[in-house]
């Protein structure tokens, strides 16, 4: 019987790394005397979408890099759907790396480049499909963000709203499993923000990524979140659904979802 029991907890937990997209197990990261992120661990389930909220400088970014291990941790191990790959070379890092789209804070497209050559840029480089192919893919990219039409536009000839549309478009190109978001709707109006987020759960529902949203942005989290992930002084210091933020007592949580500066923070402007 206690065999059996065993068996089964072995199931269960290899279950549960299975379910995993992704899993951080005890990062840290160092940069000189700061310690960016602290024995931090996470799990990031297939097809929901996870917000990472905080302060600036509480360590978002530099989770999203550990993620896609553009960084890698001084301790602890990142999983990629049960496997072990922060301590992967940069060869092998490659095929892993196809499979996650990255949107990133300023679209940071080509300048010299059209919109079609900005969506079709990671088909040239990590496929072997011919012109024709490309082209469809790039249609059917630019469509799924209501921008069909203006392949030919170069990034300068449309708004910031647009720009952000076609960033998505290149970032989703090679049909990824992730796609991780940094602060999409920064520097757009209420109205273009909430575009970008209507996106970002359209493309869930429609293809099931798994998302990772680093924001500031209240709104933005409390629409696309499954799950939100407050950070502080690089440790998690809340998760889980949105309602429990809009309803939280705890004092750090409560001011960044209001917006208001901590009593240290004002004291500091009368000295």
């Amino acid at each position: 019987m206690a065999e059996v029991r065993a068996q089964v907890q072995r199931d269960s937990g290899r279950a549960a790394v299975e379910t995993a997209q992704i899993e951080l197990r005890g990062v840290s990261k160092r940069f000189g005397s700061l310690e960016v992120l602290k024995q931090l661990s996470l799990r990031l389930e297939r097809g929901k979408t996870t917000v990472v909220i905080g302060e600036s400088g509480t360590g978002k970014s530099v989770l999203l890099k550990h993620i896609v291990v553009l960084l890698r941790p001084d301790e602890g191990e990142v999983y990629y759907r049960g496997e072990r790959i922060d301590h992967l070379s940069e060869m092998e890092l490659v095929r892993y790396r196809q499979r996650f789209g990255f949107l990133f804070q300023m679209g940071a497209l080509f300048d010299s480049l059209t919109v079609a050559e900005n969506v079709a840029f990671p088909l040239h480089e990590h496929t072997n499909k011919s012109s024709r192919e490309i082209d469809a893919i790039v249609t059917e990219k630019l469509s799924m963000v209501g921008l069909d039409g203006l392949q030919s536009k170069r990034p300068a000839q449309i708004s910031g709203g647009q720009r952000k549309r076609v960033a998505l478009a290149r970032a989703i190109a090679l049909d990824p499993e992730v796609v991780l978001y940094d602060e999409p709707t920064t520097g757009l109006d209420p109205v273009r923000a909430d575009v970008i987020n209507e996106l970002i759960r359209r493309l869930q529902r429609r293809i099931g990524v798994t998302g990772v949203v680093v924001t500031h942005d209240m709104t933005s989290a409390y629409k696309v979140g499954d799950r939100i992930v407050m950070l502080d002084k690089g440790r998690i210091i809340a998760d889980g659904p949105p309602d429990d933020f809009r309803t939280t007592d705890d004092p750090r949580v409560r001011r960044f979802v209001d917006g208001r500066a901590s009593p240290e923070d004002l004291s500091a402007l009368d000295e």
